[in-house]
């Protein structure tokens, strides 16, 4: 269960106290609780899928939205990091562990989300694969993989929710991006041409579905640290040297974490984006400034 933070939680106690002993009218204590709830209602209505939530930046995402009064589908491969994330967020969580490269696990997994919940308007498609390597380096395989998860699962997965978003009257679909789709970078000839095709299929789809009600946006993190970043260190011959390096690339002095990237995910969600369409958002530590 998704728990109260702390000064909300504390300033409540001490209107509960103070409504106790008689020094505040209990009308006041009503206010209060109903105000704390109002915290929780920039999502009210909303349901979404987040694939890759099982950890990292989806797991960070799908929390948040929750936090805001989302109900939310968990996607992702493994089943037991999934339940950890519902049992944080509690009952307005839903766990289906799919691939999403298989479009039919994509259809059993709209499928029952919309019976589970009796709709859909938001999609937040975070899964991703990263391969390290120069264009000599990266196999086939590899290749192939790369781009069946991060852009054929992507459009598969979003070009399936557009009829039941257009049944709710509209939409939201946020995908994850990188900044390596804006700017290239060394060794990574098949992530960054991946995260370039999601850029460019978010602003093809936001012009094709706009006049629907159905807002399509990417988010561009620089290095957060995540399972796929860790990666990238112990892989290294010298761990630390390459994280100062990374650190040195991002004027704001230090890397992202998944929760950096998750207050832009919940306003994509939100009605207060409804004018917001066809955008790519750098949420990148000032990476692309330099």
């Amino acid at each position: 269960m998704l728990p109260i933070p702390e000064a909300k939680l504390t300033l409540l106690l001490l209107v509960v106290s103070a409504s106790r002993n008689r020094r505040i009218p209990s009308c006041t204590l009503v206010s209060f609780v109903v105000y704390l709830s109002g915290m929780r209602s920039r999502l009210a209505n909303k349901i979404a899928i987040v694939t890759g939530a099982g950890s990292g930046i989806g797991r960070a995402c799908a929390i948040a939205l929750a936090r805001e009064g989302a109900r939310i589908t968990l996607v992702g491969r493994r089943k037991d990091r999934l339940d950890n994330v519902a049992r944080e967020i509690g009952d307005s969580a839903l766990v289906l562990a799919a691939d999403i490269s298989k479009r039919v696990e994509i259809d059993r997994m709209i499928e029952h989300t919309v019976a589970h919940f009796g709709g859909l308007n938001v999609l937040l498609n975070n899964a991703g694969i990263l391969h390290i390597g120069s264009a000599e380096q990266i196999t086939e395989e590899q290749w192939d993989e790369t781009f069946n998860i991060n852009v054929r699962g992507l459009w598969l997965l979003s070009r399936a929710v557009l009829p039941h978003m257009r049944e709710a009257g509209g939409g939201s679909i946020i995908n994850m991006a990188s900044v390596l789709g804006i700017n290239g970078a060394h060794n990574r000839a098949a992530y960054a041409p991946s995260k370039g095709a999601v850029i460019l299929l978010t602003k093809c789809m936001a012009i094709d579905h706009g006049q629907e009600n159905i807002r399509v946006n990417a988010i561009c993190p620089a290095f957060v640290e995540t399972e796929l970043s860790a990666a990238v260190f112990s892989d290294a011959k010298d761990p630390e040297a390459v994280r100062r390096e990374r650190i040195a690339a991002h004027p704001i002095g230090r890397l992202g974490k998944p929760e950096d990237i998750a207050g832009l995910a919940v306003y994509l969600a939100s009605d207060e984006s409804s004018w917001v369409t066809g955008a790519v958002f750098p949420v990148d530590g000032g990476y692309l400034a330099v």
